[in-house]
């Protein structure tokens, strides 16, 4: 198996199981419904264990293309092939979301909310405010990639590496995925919103393609400055981009923080 098509299969796999469990819990009369926050966070952190599992040898299971460049950021993965992984990482995740869309094809049309259907997709602000929104992103993937990163340092039984990277997801989705639904993962959002742009669901709304640079731009951001934090920090490898990064992520904290102040309560 290429590289390519391990990243296609592993994402497939990630969002099968992932979108699959947000659909069981959101969609009616499915025998899952109203599953719940734990029930989604731990079945998310299950699907990335397993894809990781099921991929790991021929493609190093990215599966996520904040990952991607985060490590080519970094030096431990080439540039060049950067588009490739992340062209088969959305594919990967809009097969795996028209999967889930045939798993669960009877319940759409029994389904009256158009946000629950879009939900099964892609994530959505609890409260939409895009600054505050790409810091909750950020903070999470920049979690992910620093935990990553350490795992694989450590000296561990052989394969055991993908559950406790599964289990990283878990945590980071009961502690941080509240605010956003933690996206943490450009693919991961961008396919299966994409499937639900092109699949003929039944009363669906739009794709809210107005948020949907938040769950790109925001991993992104969090990938690549967890990356250069490890190297900083962790490998005490001084670079000038981490400074350059750390500026960034200052700037949009102090300006979420000025929108906030400058809102009413909060909410906007």
């Amino acid at each position: 198996m290429s590289a390519f098509l391990g990243e296609v299969i592993g994402t497939m796999i990630l969002i099968l199981f992932g979108s699959g469990v947000v659909a069981g819990s959101l969609l009616k009369f499915s025998k899952a419904e109203n599953g719940g926050w734990v029930v989604i966070t731990i079945a998310w952190g299950l699907a990335v264990g397993i894809a990781a599992y099921s991929v790991g040898g021929f493609s190093g299971a990215h599966l996520n293309p904040a990952l991607t460049i985060g490590l080519a950021t970094i030096g431990n993965f080439p540039w060049a092939d950067v588009p490739l992984y992340i062209v088969a990482q959305i594919l990967g995740a809009i097969i795996g979301a028209v999967i889930v869309y045939f798993v669960y094809l009877p319940h759409w049309q029994n389904t009256d909310d158009a946000d629950a259907k879009l939900g099964v997709f892609a994530t959505a602000p609890a409260i939409r405010h895009p600054l505050s929104n790409i810091i909750v992103e950020c903070v999470g993937t920049f979690a992910l990639v620093v935990g990553i990163l350490a795992i694989g340092a450590n000296q561990l039984a052989d394969g055991i590496n993908p559950l406790l990277v599964g289990l990283l997801v878990v945590v980071i989705g009961m502690s941080l995925g509240g605010p956003t639904g933690y996206a943490i993962n450009p693919a991961r959002d961008l396919g299966p919103r994409i499937a639900h742009f092109l699949l003929p669901i039944h009363g669906k709304r739009d794709s809210d393609w107005k948020y949907a640079w938040v769950p790109i731009v925001g991993p992104i951001i969090g990938g690549v400055f967890g990356a250069l934090f490890y190297k900083q920090f962790f490998l005490n490898e001084p670079t000038n981009l981490f400074w350059a990064a750390l500026a960034v992520i200052v700037i949009i904290f102090a300006a979420a923080q000025l929108s906030i102040s400058k809102s009413r309560g909060g909410t906007v």
